[in-house]
């Protein structure tokens, strides 16, 4: 079918609005029409290079929810009509990561940036005669996908689109980092450095898993006041900043948690997010750096001496099959706030401006919302 999406063709160019044409599902795909995308960060990492996929053209975006159209053969436990939200990581259940309980680190990841369908490597998108290479096999900048069926979660069909795309990456990152990943317990502190959506979930992670104080730090003014009304209790321009109130606050035990979530991590500021860390605490590097950057500062001494801990986590360590349920159904009992998250909805044909909002702070979320004049 033919159809539209944001594509980029060469690296710090604006996204494209432009036809493209998408194959029917073969074995074990699912076609998707999509009612909602976030925009979140990772996708002008496309735009840079810091996540340079293996070819261009592009098609953005990872963070979906949409309805079934048709499934192809093989696929069971989908059905036309379901609501659905897109993993960005597919979770095939079956390969050693996932039977280790590392659904997060499915052996499929390593097909993300390649482009390929995983059902027989073939490309299922196309722009002007040329093979698309979807972003992480998914592409949600676009009114409509063919995805593996180990990419489709389904969902309640009372849950609204454009909260439910959320879960497919920055809610479920930033969330399950504090709780699977940081593994906050009642009592402990935390600091969440960068409050876009995943900093926000990841503050959202703290409060439910008890933390005692929270301490969130970005450089907007705007987004320190809405950390407050999500539940932290302190708010810091930067970390240097921070550093000496936390020191008073925690009468020098410091944070025991910090959880990285800010738009690029640069290998200059590990210890920076160190210094603020308790004895025997952990640095949970959420944020992507770009791939060519392997240039860390640290005082491995104090690394030593102090029994810290320097983690990294993606997609929140997450059971995605398991994970985006059950954090839809405590956004439905009003466990978690994603409504005051979608901060503008835009077309896709704004996806320009929306990244441009998130770029200059003014945005939680930005989410495109597709309507029937996309189609």
């Amino acid at each position: 079918m033919k159809t539209k999406g944001a594509l980029i063709w060469e690296f710090n160019q604006p996204w494209s609005i432009e036809e493209i044409e998408i194959g029917d599902p073969r074995k074990d795909e699912v076609k998707v029409q999509m009612e909602a995308s976030g925009m979140c960060h990772s996708d002008h990492h496309l735009v840079t290079g810091g996540i340079p996929m293996a070819g261009f053209p592009v098609l953005g975006g990872h963070e979906g929810a949409g309805i079934v159209t048709e499934v192809g053969p093989g696929v069971e436990d989908i059905e036309v009509g379901d609501h659905v939200v897109m993993s960005f990581i597919p979770s095939c259940g079956k390969c050693p990561s996932c039977q280790a309980g590392l659904r997060n680190l499915c052996d499929l990841g390593a097909h993300l940036l390649g482009g390929a369908s995983v059902s027989d490597g073939s490309f299922r998108i196309q722009a002007g005669g040329q093979n698309v290479y979807p972003m992480t096999l998914l592409g949600t900048f676009s009114p409509y996908m063919v995805v593996h069926k180990s990419s489709v979660v389904k969902i309640d069909k009372s849950i609204p689109f454009e909260v439910a795309c959320l879960v497919g990456c920055g809610v479920t990152t930033g969330y399950g980092s504090a709780t699977h990943t940081a593994q906050i317990k009642p009592g402990e502190d935390a600091t969440i450095v960068g409050l876009g959506g995943v900093g926000i979930s990841a503050l959202q992670g703290a409060v439910n898993s008890g933390a005692r104080y929270i301490f969130a730090i970005d450089p907007v003014e705007w987004k320190r006041e809405q950390a407050l009304k999500f539940g932290a209790t302190h708010a810091f321009a930067s970390v240097e900043e921070a550093a000496g109130a936390i020191a008073e606050i925690t009468a020098g035990g410091m944070s025991k948690k910090t959880i990285v979530t800010v738009g690029e991590v640069h290998g200059e500021d590990v210890d920076l997010w160190m210094g603020i860390t308790s004895k025997a605490g952990t640095v949970v590097l959420t944020a992507m750096g770009s791939l060519m950057d392997n240039q860390v500062t640290l005082n491995l001494s104090m690394l030593t001496l102090l029994q810290k801990n320097l983690q990294g986590s993606i997609f929140g360590g997450a059971n995605p099959h398991y994970d985006i349920p059950q954090l839809l159904s405590m956004y439905k009992v009003g466990k978690l706030n994603l409504d005051d998250m979608v901060t503008r909805q835009y077309r896709l044909e704004q996806i320009n401006d929306g990244y441009r909002d998130m770029l200059e702070g003014r945005n939680i979320r930005g989410v495109i919302r597709y309507t029937d004049a996309d189609r």
